[in-house]
Formats: C-alpha cells, structure tokens, sequence
C-alpha cells in the first residue's frame, strides 16, 4: 500500500523533532521526503486542522485590537475563497498577483490558491503603478487581490486580468466579501505534482533588475522543514515574524516554519514600527519563539530590553548577517541569544545556529538538514576554505528554486557550472562554521588588501551614534581605493565634524590598520522596497565622483576624511 503524502511528510518533520538539539544527529538522518504527489494546503494543513479550535493565526493590531482564526477556521474559509475563485475563472496554472497586507484575507487568499492548483505572485504594499506594470508583464499575471486602498495604483495598467479587491473598490473591482456565501467543502480538481509551480517571487533587486524566481509545491512548503529546525518551532509555540508580506521572509516564517509545526502564527500588524509597542505585544501574547531582520533587532536593543520580561524560548535572525554586537546586547538584557540564519529568495533556510548548539562568535553556523554548502573560489572554482557559497545540483535540496522564470540566462550559468551560485562569500572553519565576508559584488580591494564591508560595518554600528552603515570602495590616487562608509546616524545624533572625529577614531582602535575606515558621509541609504541597503548605488555614486585619471577630491555634503583630522591617533 502506497503511504499518503500526509505520512511521508510527518515522519520527515518528526524526525527533526527528535533531534531538535542534536545538530549532528540531525544532519546524519535527515532526508528530503520524496512524493508522488503533494498539495501543502490540501495533504498537511487541512489534515491538521480538521477539528482544530487551536489557534492558527492571531493578529494583534497597532491600537491593541485582535482577530484570531482557528486552524479549522482557516481550513474552512480557505475552502470558501477556493470556490469563489474557481467560479470567477481561476484555474491551474493560472497566475495571481497577492497585494494584501498582515490582513486574514491574506492567509486565506494563499491556501485557496494553493488548493486551486494557481501560482502565487506576492507582492508588497509598496509597490507602485511603475513596480506593477513590470510585475503583471513579466509575471504573465491572470488574476490580481489587492486592497480596496491600493487598487488605483493598477489604473492604466493594461492586461486582461480579474480584478478582485479587499476592501472598498468600485468600477470593474470584483468584491472579496462575495467568498462569504460560498460553500465550505472543496473537492480539487486533479491531483498537484511536486514539480508544479507553486509561487513566484520578484526578488528585492539589490543589485539590479529584480529577477522571477519560481517555486514549486514542495520547494517552499516541504523545503521549509530545514527553516522551521533551524528556527527550533515545535507545536503548540506561539512564533512571531517581523516581516512584510510580498518578500520571502514573509513566505519562510510566517507561513511555512510554523504551520509546518503545528505552531500558532503570531503577527504584529503596524504602521508604523514602535519597538517599545512590538516589545510589550511580545510579554503579553507570550511568543515563544521569535524571528526579527537585523534592523529590527538594533532599534530593539536601543530599548532597556531587561525592563520587559519575555516568555522567549528561541529567538533569530534572518535576511541579513547579524551584527555582533545585537547578539551581545540581548545576551546580557535576556540570557538569550539570538541566531543568526542565512538563505535567500531563491532557498529557504541553507546555514544557521541550531538550537542547543555551541555559537561561534560571528558565524552564521554550519549548513542545516538536507543542505550541503560548498565554498568555490571565484578563480579557480575549486572547493576551498574561503569562497562562494553554492549548492551542488548533484546533490539538489528540495527547498532550491527550479530556477529564473524570465531569465534563462541567469539560470544557465548556476547550471552549467554544475552548482547554484549564491554570490555570497563565506569562509569556513576547522568545525564547519561558516562566516558571512560580504556579497561578491560587495568585497574590494584596499591597498591590495580584500576588505569585508559587513566586518567593517560591524564595528561601526557599536558606536552609539550609528544606526546602519554601509562600507564601499572610495577610488584613491594612491591606493587604489580605501574604505568609505556611509553613515546612518542613530536618534538625537549631529552629522558635523565632531560626530565624524569620534567615529573615525572609534574605527581606528577596533580595525586593523589596512581595514580602516578612511572616509564617513552622513547620508540616509537608498534601499530596494524591502529595506536592503542597495550598496551598488552607493558604489556607482563613488566611481562618478572620482572620475578621471586624476582622480577627483570631491566630496558629499556631508562627507569627511581622515586627513581633516590631524589629532586622528595612528
């Protein structure tokens, strides 16, 4: 007798349970399930909440309001959602463009589309008319949700697609409260294979155009076992995730990871972030496992992170490297440290400190269950101790993308080098710890000395006047290039020759001579929606300030340079 994918799925996850703290145990038994056949929503979520009152989704409002849905409920409503559309023509295979919010609408829009066999667009709130034009051409976009606020923005977007809106729309915007009278048993129509195409995701584009990475029914759900163990969810935890919808961060950890537990989904919806409102909403819903960007967790620690007791039994971080310096603070604040944990868009979680391991001060962690992390040098493309973070195809993880939708280029260099290219370089040690140096794009040379941005950048934000920083190459006439940072400055602080000398000067006694930072600009840093620093505009913005053969001394308005500080201490 064939055993239901429900059971295939469970024995892989339980088995993570069972080695929750043993990162060796773990890694040794661990193996993708293979399936015939898997639909997440229909196979695993609507099994665990049949007759389910637990909660599966609580949202706490900025003004302290609530609504909760039980797993039954949203097994329930999702069902009506997936009726509703398939009577206003949404079929398989069909693509949907999802701009919602932290709303409820939000989670039943993306179970009903999974049961339809449809392929999801997130896509954020932020996005306007421009962003949307490219989204709906280049994601071949069928159907559109989007709030009743946002749906002026798709005026003059041209296409033949349904138009549905949350909230109040009028013209040709098709209601969502329709859902409501539809009926709450669905029956699929066929069965999903593991290879169809699940989700689309637009990337943040921090290099570039953003490229449309594809994701399949087990890609994102199932390979969100490695993220859910990394994260250490268990059932019954209440898991709260800092992250907007539209990006992948979202998709990892608040859908996948926990549900994939049986957790509950705990979301704080705001405006406007506030960290003292985000910490009190953390004491009184009693998360028990938490997840936050590194910019979240550097306004969190300019808090007194003592004076609110939390019930947190895990906390991490993900999207960025983290800051040394953010782990420090919330170990001395909550006897608690936080891990850090890498993947991208076009993953899910490859590398992270696992819970009830040994930490290395700096270290992203070891390659996580079901992942095999090689380095390659950029030169000569063998396996070595300092290089490119990639992923054999030999060996492929089930949580790797199938590959670039609109961009076969892009995919055709990962393939035919016989491994995916993160374009992220780490360095690994003699335990297998892994540490994040930078972007490829983003390392450079000093002095012909390589300099790591993120390293430098950890240092700088120790300084009680930085908030963020961004390290790049300045060009010099006589090194080539020095370090330049651009400097977000903290509340209450002044961007003027006094602030520069202090943090000029901080930089020199914790950097090493040939890694010191040389030049500061006071500047706010441009970001993709997504709130990654876009380190390329900063670059091209150097190399045309410098140009020439002699090498231009102009400078930003807010920018200083060493030789203005004669007292600068060597």
């Amino acid at each position: 007798m064939t055993e239901s994918p429900t059971n295939i799925f469970k024995t892989a996850r339980d088995l993570l349970f069972t080695h929750a703290t043993d990162y060796g145990k773990a890694k040794k038994a661990f193996a993708w399930p293979q399936f015939r056949e898997f639909n997440w929503a229909l196979d695993w979520f609507d099994v665990i909440a049949e007759n389910n009152d637990k909660p599966g989704l609580w949202i706490v409002e900025e003004d302290g309001s609530e609504k909760s849905r039980s797993f039954a409920e949203l097994s329930s409503r999702s069902n009506q959602v997936a009726n509703w559309l398939r009577g206003h023509d949404m079929k398989r295979g069909d693509r949907v463009l999802v701009m919602l919010g932290n709303q409820l609408e939000l989670w039943e829009t993306l179970l009903a589309i999974m049961k339809l066999g449809a392929i999801m667009i997130p896509a954020s709130t932020l996005l306007q008319t421009e962003d949307l034009l490219d989204r709906i051409e280049r994601g071949q976009v069928r159907h559109v949700i989007a709030r009743g606020e946002d749906t002026q923005k798709f005026n003059g977007v041209p296409g033949n697609f349904t138009r549905i809106a949350v909230g109040p729309a009028s013209g040709e915007w098709l209601d969502y409260v329709g859902a409501e009278g539809a009926a709450t048993n669905f029956v699929p129509e066929g069965i999903t294979k593991p290879s169809d195409a699940l989700m689309l995701y637009f990337t943040s584009g921090t290099t570039g155009k953003p490229k449309l990475v594809e994701h399949t029914h087990v890609s994102y759900p199932v390979g969100h076992l490695s993220t859910m163990y990394w994260i250490g969810l268990h059932p019954g935890d209440i898991h709260c995730n800092i992250s907007s919808p539209g990006w992948a961060k979202h998709a990892w950890s608040s859908v996948f990871a926990p549900w994939n537990a049986q957790a509950t989904i705990l979301v704080y919806n705001y405006e406007r972030f506030s960290a003292p409102s985000l910490l009190d909403v953390l004491v009184r819903t009693k998360v028990t496992t938490f997840c936050a960007p590194p910019t979240v967790w550097r306004m969190l620690i300019q808090e007194n992170l003592a004076t609110w007791k939390v019930n947190l039994r895990e906390a991490v971080s993900a999207g960025e490297p983290l800051n040394p310096e953010v782990i420090d603070q919330v170990q001395k604040s909550w006897k608690l440290t936080v891990r850090d944990g890498y993947g991208q868009t076009e993953t899910t979680a490859q590398i992270g400190n696992t819970p009830g391991q040994p930490l290395k001060p700096g270290s992203m962690g070891r390659p996580l269950p079901g992942y095999e992390v090689e380095l390659l040098d950029p030169v000569s493309g063998e396996t070595s101790l300092e290089g490119e973070i990639c992923l054999h195809l030999d060996e492929r993880p089930l949580g790797l993308m199938t590959g670039y939708r609109d961009n076969a280029k892009g995919e055709s260099g990962t393939a035919s080098s016989g491994y995916y290219h993160t374009g992220d370089v780490a360095s690994r040690d003699s335990d297998g710890y892994l540490t994040y140096i930078g972007r490829a794009d983003d390392v450079f040379k000093a002095s012909d000395y390589r300099i790591s941005p993120f390293e430098l950048e950890s240092v700088l934000i120790e300084h009680p006047a930085v908030a963020e920083a961004a390290v790049v190459p300045s060009p010099d006439p006589v090194r080539g290039a020095v370090p330049k940072a651009y400097i977000g400055l903290a509340v209450g602080q002044t961007a003027d020759q006094e602030t520069a000398f202090s943090i000029l000067q901080y930089a020199r006694t914790h950097l090493a001579p040939f890694k010191r930072i040389r030049r500061i600009e006071f500047a706010e840093l441009p970001k993709t929606i997504s709130g990654k620093i876009r380190r390329v505009d900063l670059r091209t913005q150097e190399n045309e300030r410098h140009l020439g053969s002699s090498l231009s001394q102009e400078r930003g308005p807010n920018e200083y340079w060493e030789e203005d500080f004669p007292d600068l201490k060597a």
